[in-house]
């Protein structure tokens, strides 16, 4: 029994000593966070007890401050109200301000100013304007004026001097609604230090004055600098003023070591410590870089996954390594049945095969096209579908290739987007077409207007000569009357001219140009001119410079333009009285012109154009006339553009409207006869 008890014993006396071999340290450990603990928790707490006295003193300090000032704005005040009452001036001004100046030492100096800043009183002999104080304290007395409520300037420095920083006190004085002057009370920053902070406080602590921005204005260092451990803020509550009381105590931090044996201990558990510290600092740097590692593979899967873009990696000999969800929702394929594959792939269509053995043999050789490439490929369910493929070398961490990555683009969309902008084409040659012959329609039945009309005009007056020379002689006279069937043949001639004309113009080909002089232009047009102009009881009157170079141009398309304009100037002078009613054309060369030019003008004197009209004048089927397909102006403005000229429009000041239009003229040494060459000089 005795040996089975020992036999026991050491089995109990090994897991004690494991116990005890666990718990040593960390009862050691226990033991220096103890000794490290206590005096840091003794320097805390001297350190919080030091700030908080730091603060209720700065609390006292602030509420003295502002006692005293509240103080001297109730004695200000009350010397306004006497003041406003009429009840105190002269000696009794002096004697009661000489009294409050004796026992507010803080007071500097108090000034009486009326309603224009002058002064009226002042507790010394140095006579003062509103304009001799500081900008800061104009702007007080301005604020005080206007919301009729004392203010405090900002503190600043005499104009021109850099000391002493001066606070005026501004107090409105108002007699019901009028101004009728101010108060002023002016301290000196080191003066409020210096009489309202006790000499006990300023003895451990440095008091400073600042601004908003943290500036300082004015300090008070009777024990020395502040060591800027012991600090605290109290904003001074005065109107008009945005100052900050700041102490600073003279006071160092509590020392931590307050002998050498607490500091060896100390030592010792720093070491310990640091060697714990350092121990945790890699644990949590390992685990920092693992969780950073799971992040960025969160990310750059979550990246991966939310591509449109399918990406396929493959090794050096062509076996896929990788394929991203868009690739395998792109081929409707899963990601298990193409990565450890090699070629042939299940995406490759069959009557592209050759064409993949092909560019994968020149991928491993290195040729891969940096534009890319595009090619078929083939769904799970065998519909084909365009791709765009980019192949770059895959490298690893120190530039050696590894494999090729690839990206894939279904560029489906885009093929069709090419076939509908194909189709869109298409049919815009075709409404292209259709607008040419609507353009050569409404081109012909404008222009075969005027010879169509002259053609009537003639074979009538041929039938009326016809009709009064049997009755009068009973004969014909041959003679008038083949001159006026050649006058009919020759305006069907001239109308078979225009469709020629306009249609080789729509077309796009040039007309046929020939060397035309103005007079005969003018000539030509005139007989026509004046079947219309009879009718309407129109005078018509040409002037035609002498010696004007002749044009290189298409007769038929310029009488045209002569003839529409014409007409229209003709249907405007209907409504004016008949002395009024004169059409004069003009021809001479254009003034202050680049080129020589040949200006024709066509002036009548009737309604005018309004100005919301000649805004769209030269608009495709814009017209003024009930029965008018409003293409008259604008043929006639890209003849004569077609020509090399410009069509301009402008008031007449005899009343009506003037249209212009210029030709650049042929140079003086081109003969009649020219050739292609030369032709094409002036065309």
């Amino acid at each position: 029994m005795k040996n089975r008890t020992q036999n026991q014993n050491p089995g109990g006396l090994r897991n004690r000593r494991q116990i005890w071999r666990w718990s040593l340290p960390v009862l050691l450990l226990l033991f220096l966070s103890t000794l490290l603990w206590l005096p840091w928790q003794a320097q805390r707490m001297e350190a919080n007890e030091r700030q908080e006295q730091l603060i209720a003193d700065t609390l006292w300090v602030e509420q003295t401050i502002r006692f005293q000032l509240s103080r001297d704005e109730e004695s200000l005040d009350l010397v306004g109200s006497e003041i406003t009452a009429g009840n105190l001036a002269g000696k009794k001004w002096q004697d009661r301000l000489t009294a409050l100046l004796r026992n507010n030492r803080e007071l500097d100096r108090i000034v009486w100013l009326d309603a224009a800043g002058n002064q009226i009183a002042s507790t010394d002999h140095v006579p003062v304007r509103l304009a001799d104080y500081s900008t800061q304290s104009q702007l007080a007395a301005q604020r005080a004026r206007d919301t009729k409520t004392p203010q405090y300037s900002h503190p600043a420095p005499p104009p021109g001097l850099s000391g002493p920083m001066q606070m005026d006190y501004h107090v409105p004085l108002y007699i019901g609604d009028r101004y009728t002057g101010s108060l002023i009370a002016s301290y000196l920053t080191s003066s409020i230090l210096d009489q309202m902070v006790p000499w006990w406080f300023a003895q451990d602590n440095e008091i400073a004055l600042t601004d908003s921005d943290d500036n300082t204005i004015d300090k008070r260092a009777a024990g020395g600098p502040g060591r800027s451990v012991y600090t605290h803020r109290r904003a001074l509550d005065l109107p008009g003023a945005a100052l900050t009381l700041r102490t600073n105590s003279v006071k160092n931090a509590p020392k931590l070591l307050p002998n050498l044996l607490v500091g060896s201990v100390i030592a010792l558990s720093v070491g310990l410590l640091w060697s714990l510290g350092a121990l945790w600092r890699d644990i949590n740097r390992r685990l920092a870089a693992e969780g950073a590692l799971r992040q960025q593979v969160s990310f750059r899967t979550a990246m991966e996954n939310s591509l449109v873009t399918g990406l396929r990696a493959r090794d050096l000999e062509g076996r896929v390594t990788y394929v991203n969800p868009a690739f395998c929702q792109m081929v409707g394929t899963q990601a298990e049945d193409l990565v450890g594959r090699l070629p042939p792939m299940p995406y490759w269509a069959p009557e592209a095969m050759a064409e993949y053995q092909q560019r994968f043999s020149e991928m491993l050789a290195g040729k891969v096209p940096q534009q890319g490439f595009e090619t078929v490929f083939l769904r799970a369910s065998g519909k084909r579908f365009p791709v765009l493929v980019f192949e770059s070398p895959l490298l690893d961490d120190h530039g050696n290739q590894t494999g090729w990555m690839g990206s894939i683009l279904d560029i489906s969309d885009r093929k069709q987007i090419e076939d509908l902008n194909r189709q869109q084409q298409e049919k815009l040659q075709a409404s292209a077409r259709l607008a040419s012959m609507g353009e050569i329609a409404s081109t012909l039945a404008h222009e075969l207007n005027q010879p169509l009309a002259a053609i009537s005009s003639y074979t009538t007056g041929a039938l009326n000569m016809i009709n009064n020379s049997i009755e009068q002689h009973g004969s014909v006279d041959p003679e008038m009357l083949r001159l006026a069937l050649e006058k009919a043949s020759s305006q069907a001639q001239r109308a078979g001219h225009v469709i020629r004309s306009v249609h080789a113009f729509v077309k796009q080909r040039e007309p046929a140009r020939e060397p035309v002089t103005i007079a005969a232009l003018i000539d030509n047009v005139i007989p026509l001119v004046e079947l219309q102009a009879r009718q309407f009881f129109v005078s018509i009157q040409t002037r035609i410079a002498p010696a004007l170079p002749p044009v290189l141009a298409d007769c038929v398309l310029l009488e045209q333009v002569l003839l529409n304009l014409t007409r229209n100037a003709i249907e405007a002078m209907q409504e004016v009285a008949p002395e009024r009613r004169i059409l004069r054309i003009v021809a001479a060369l254009e003034p202050a012109a680049p080129a020589t030019s040949v200006m024709i003008s066509v002036i009548d004197r009737g309604h005018g154009i309004p100005d919301e009209v000649a805004a769209r004048l030269f608009s495709p089927f814009f017209s003024t006339k009930a029965e008018g397909m409003g293409m008259g102006l604008n043929i006639c403005r890209t003849a004569v553009e077609f020509h090399g000229g410009t069509l301009t429009h402008a008031g007449n000041p005899q009343g009506g409207t003037i249209f212009r239009f210029s030709l650049p003229a042929m140079p003086r040494n081109v003969p009649d006869a020219m050739t292609a060459d030369a032709k094409s000089l002036f065309q």
